[in-house]
């Protein structure tokens, strides 16, 4: 592995490279105070050591660990963690960009995170890839300041960072694709409709958003934030526990009770968010899709199906129901909703549905991030059951992934797409 002196508008940095591949970690694209919207960086003057991975938001460990395994660990945790890291063919120049932002319910997860190494998609897919870290939690969507959705105000700098910064990395500026899962796919809906965002993408995927449950999340919020009540960073953690406590009585949207805020800065009222949608239609191409089973760990992890399992089979069938209910009500219909309303608008859409299913857990929240990004790092988690990787299947993903990127719609096998 060799160190490869890059120059960047932001500053001289050293990256790795393998003569296949270049990584560059750990870049600070912002910094802010607590509960303060995100500033720049000042282009540094000394030479940027960028081989080491940058540190994750102050978070409590996922709820979905159980499904997905441990994905932060070996990072620090650190209120700067406004970080970016690149991955690009080593002899990049002029690729399509994709920045990908990482779920976990806007309170866990960190794109520096090993899972989410995308050496593969960077180097059969012939794109740069960007991994985007931002504020969670209280931190990132409840500032007791009044000034909320910090997080994605992170999202929007780190975009604009991309934008005046990636061409160093063999990366064009002007084909820019943003890709999320879950609270990360969440994000991607929401820089739809951030004017703020405007120009800085071109192409959009969002994977398990659950822009089922954004709406009506006024009361909730007021009850989170006079719940939270902190100053150290160890106090702000417990408040999130408490703010979370106060968020469960309001049903499916307690569930993910952290997240953007609609009609506080950058993001429009709720009433204005067709408008603001049907003007990015005609500007951006998206892709949007969901597995077949993404309800069933949150119906999981609901304390009532644990009672459903005393009742044997009977049991598990109603469990399975549920499971299909949130996965259609969540996930499935409003992507399916949000294409059409993309071709309504005039702009052009795809969807996709992933049915691959390792183990009993079948086509689960997450099952398509082993297929997407390097699949050693996943072979811990237990959604897999300890079993293989479809290969030919994560080619198959990676390709059109990396395909829309490239060509938009016209880049997929399908507009209608099915894994597994």
């Amino acid at each position: 592995m060799q160190r490869r002196r890059l120059d960047p508008p932001a500053g001289s940095l050293l990256a790795e490279d393998d003569g296949a591949l270049l990584h560059a970690r750990g870049i600070r694209y912002g910094r802010a105070a607590r509960f303060a919207a995100p500033q720049p960086m000042p282009p540094w003057s000394d030479v940027l050591d960028a081989t080491a991975r940058g540190p994750a938001c102050p978070q409590l460990p996922s709820r979905l660990q159980w499904v997905t395994g441990p994905v932060i660990d070996g990072l620090a945790l650190s209120e700067d963690c406004q970080v970016l890291s690149v991955t690009a063919p080593s002899d990049a120049n002029g690729l399509p960009v994709m920045v990908w932002l990482h779920g976990g319910a806007y309170v866990s997860g960190g794109g520096e995170a090993p899972k989410y190494d995308a050496n593969e998609l960077a180097r059969r897919g012939r794109v740069v890839v960007v991994r985007v870290t931002y504020r969670l939690g209280v931190l990132g969507y409840l500032s007791p300041s009044g000034v909320d959705n910090l997080g994605l105000l992170d999202q929007v700098l780190a975009l604009k960072w991309v934008r005046a910064n990636i061409g160093a990395f063999g990366g064009d500026p002007e084909r820019v694709t943003v890709f999320g899962q879950s609270a990360g796919g969440d994000s991607v809906h929401s820089l739809l409709l951030c004017q703020q965002a405007t120009g800085l993408f071109q192409r959009a995927i969002m994977q398990s958003a659950p822009i089922g449950i954004r709406d009506g999340r006024d009361a909730m919020t007021a009850a989170m934030r006079s719940a939270a009540n902190a100053i150290t960073t160890g106090e702000l953690l417990d408040a999130q526990t408490a703010a979370a406590a106060a968020a469960a009585p309001f049903g499916l949207i307690g569930s993910m009770p952290f997240g953007p805020i609609m009609g506080s800065d950058p993001l429009p009222t709720a009433a204005d968010a067709e408008h603001r949608l049907a003007d990015a239609a005609r500007r951006i191409e998206l892709l949007i899709g969901y597995t077949r089973n993404d309800g069933a760990p949150f119906v999981a992890m609901n304390p009532r199906a644990a009672r459903l399992k005393q009742f044997g089979r009977v049991g598990a069938a109603v469990q399975r129901i549920a499971a299909a209910a949130v996965t259609r009500r969540v996930f499935g219909r409003p992507a399916r909703q949000l294409a059409d309303a993309w071709r309504r608008y005039g702009g052009r859409s795809a969807t996709f549905r992933v049915d691959w299913s390792p183990v009993r857990m079948r086509a689960c929240h997450c099952i398509e991030l082993p297929l997407l990004f390097d699949a050693p790092a996943w072979s811990d988690a237990p959604m897999l059951g300890g079993g293989p990787i479809d290969d030919r299947l994560a080619e198959t993903v990676r390709r059109n992934w990396a395909g829309f990127a490239h060509n938009g719609i016209d880049g997929l096998d399908s507009p209608s797409l099915r894994f597994g």
